[in-house]
């Protein structure tokens, strides 16, 4: 793959400058240590909380979460972070979800999940279901689900589980990894993509240690997509994920949903960090916001 072509020079200069925290070869590193790189990468690329926006740390059913607000709206977004399952938090996610909650007048509610490999799977999955029926419980008005990677799984096996009896609005998926065909598409054509391997995705999913047809923790492995909610998933296309964000929404739209895959050119796994300095993350952050923005307004725009 020409990646010299496909990406372009700003977006190159994020990945070079993420690599500077976070090496190549981290997944050769102790959990411990990937963690500590993973944090000082997010420290670094953390942004100002905006103006006007609230946040609290509190429990939801045994859960850690963070509460931000701008305003009375009814609207809710829960939120789930990537980073593998196994890295990421409260704080590495910050400034993206004070600034979905600005941008759209929304509350957002962030999941801190349990991580891999000291809790491994259904834990994660266990502490979506309980934060979001807390959410749902607490504020019985629009309810919409979020999460980028690893926390768009989380997203999805919760749409999934809880059909039928939590009517969301929408859900918005964020290159999410969803359990696709790790031999097929884009798990080949982007194998050795910057930022996210093919191997690097099968390391983390075999942290997890979860069942390759268990659809709580790969959601493409279920039978039925239909009673889900709206949703929009976000593909990069320099990533071996993408036909996961692709597949996802085609499987919703043919079992009679309403679901669009909005692809996004010369982007790799991660970009929502480079949103500040690279054009196209900015752009797609726009379009995710729009998205988020639409389904909580109960439109929708595709």
């Amino acid at each position: 793959m020409d990646y010299k072509t496909l990406i372009d020079a700003e977006t190159w200069a994020f990945i070079h400058r993420t690599g500077e925290f976070y090496p190549p070869d981290a997944t050769d590193m102790s959990i411990t240590d990937q963690r500590r790189v993973y944090d000082e990468m997010s420290a670094a690329f953390r942004q100002p909380k905006p103006e006007g926006v609230s946040c609290r740390d509190r429990d939801f059913s045994g859960v850690p979460c963070r509460l931000y607000q701008v305003n009375g709206a009814d609207t809710t977004v829960v939120f789930f972070h990537g980073g593998g399952f196994v890295v990421g938090g409260l704080d590495s996610h910050d400034d993206v979800c004070a600034e979905i909650c600005v941008r759209t007048g929304f509350r957002v509610l962030a999941v801190d999940y349990r991580l891999s490999p000291e809790h491994e799977h259904p834990a994660a999955f266990n502490d979506a279901i309980a934060a979001t029926r807390h959410a749902a419980e607490t504020w019985p008005g629009t309810l919409l689900l979020c999460g980028d990677s690893a926390g768009g799984n989380l997203a999805a096996a919760t749409a999934h589980a809880l059909r039928g009896e939590i009517d969301f609005a929408g859900q918005v998926l964020i290159y999410p990894g969803l359990g696709g065909d790790h031999d097929a598409g884009s798990y080949l054509d982007h194998a050795d993509a910057p930022m996210l391997t093919r191997d690097e995705v099968l390391y983390y999913m075999a942290i997890r240690a979860n069942g390759p047809d268990d659809p709580t923790a790969a959601p493409l492995r279920d039978t039925d997509f239909t009673d889900l909610p709206r949703t929009v998933t976000v593909a990069a296309e320099c990533d071996p994920l993408a036909d996961d964000a692709r597949v996802y929404a085609a499987r919703i739209a043919a079992a009679g949903g309403q679901a669009h895959c909005i692809g996004e050119l010369g982007l790799t796994h991660g970009y929502l960090r480079g949103r500040t300095t690279v054009t196209r993350a900015r752009d797609s952050f726009g379009r995710i916001v729009s998205a988020l923005s639409a389904l909580g307004a109960g439109t929708w725009p595709f």
